[in-house]
């Protein structure tokens, strides 16, 4: 297997702090050009791969609910696939709401090529919304896994959708998603001559992008996909 990784002194890189903003007014976050510049200097692959998508940057669409209901589509299926239902939902249901979502028979979310068991995650999800027991302002001074913990006692929500979550709609930049497949395939090719790869190899390739590990994830996913991916 070939490593195609550069291999330079380690340098000391700053930390964000979970309390400040991360958001741009374009809901890109405000850490993304310093993470680009010191993930450039220090990986010959994030280096071809930032250059090749310089225009492009992960972006959050401002509602922690669309976030959340956006995952659980997207679960198990590809980002075509994923959008492709969602753009049926919006259609059905313009006012994307967890009222909405709630009130909703499921014979309608059905037609829009939702499993039963999406339908169910989904009604669960909006359930939690409205009875106010997931609330956005007290995610703010929480960690990561604090957060993850919480997420994952809805219903459908695992710790993939949670950390996809955490690195779309909070933007948290060190977010390293080792159960999500398509990571692990951008993972494969670019590094490791498409053989497979465990999560111990991962997160031992993945150190060097600390602490912009979610921006790594999200230009290996560009890399893989004609859509950016998002949530």
């Amino acid at each position: 297997m070939t490593l195609n990784k550069l291999v330079l002194p380690p340098k000391k890189l700053h930390t964000p702090s979970v309390q400040q903003s991360h958001f741009s007014k374009d809901m890109t976050p405000l850490y993304w050009t310093q993470a680009i510049q010191e993930l450039a200097t220090c990986d010959k692959v994030m280096h071809q791969l930032i250059r090749q998508f310089e225009d492009a940057a992960l972006t959050s669409r401002g509602c922690a609910f669309t976030t959340l209901a956006r995952s659980i589509v997207g679960q198990q299926i590809s980002v075509k696939a994923a959008e492709s239902v969602w753009q049926k939902v919006i259609r059905t249901i313009p006012d994307m709401t967890p009222h909405t979502i709630a009130a909703a028979e499921q014979d309608l979310l059905r037609t829009c090529g939702l499993s039963a068991r999406k339908i169910t995650y989904l009604q669960d999800l909006s359930r939690h919304f409205t009875e106010g027991s997931l609330n956005e302002t007290s995610w703010i001074d929480r960690d990561d896994e604090t957060i993850i913990q919480q997420l994952t006692e809805v219903k459908g929500i695992g710790r993939w959708t949670a950390e996809m979550f955490l690195i779309f709609h909070l933007q948290r930049p060190d977010v390293l998603p080792l159960d999500d497949i398509g990571l692990q395939r951008a993972i494969s090719q670019h590094y490791y001559d498409k053989q497979p790869v465990d999560k111990k190899t991962m997160l031992e390739l993945a150190k060097p992008w600390q602490p912009w590990r979610s921006v790594a994830t999200w230009y290996l996913w560009r890399s893989l996909d004609p859509l950016p991916v998002a949530y």
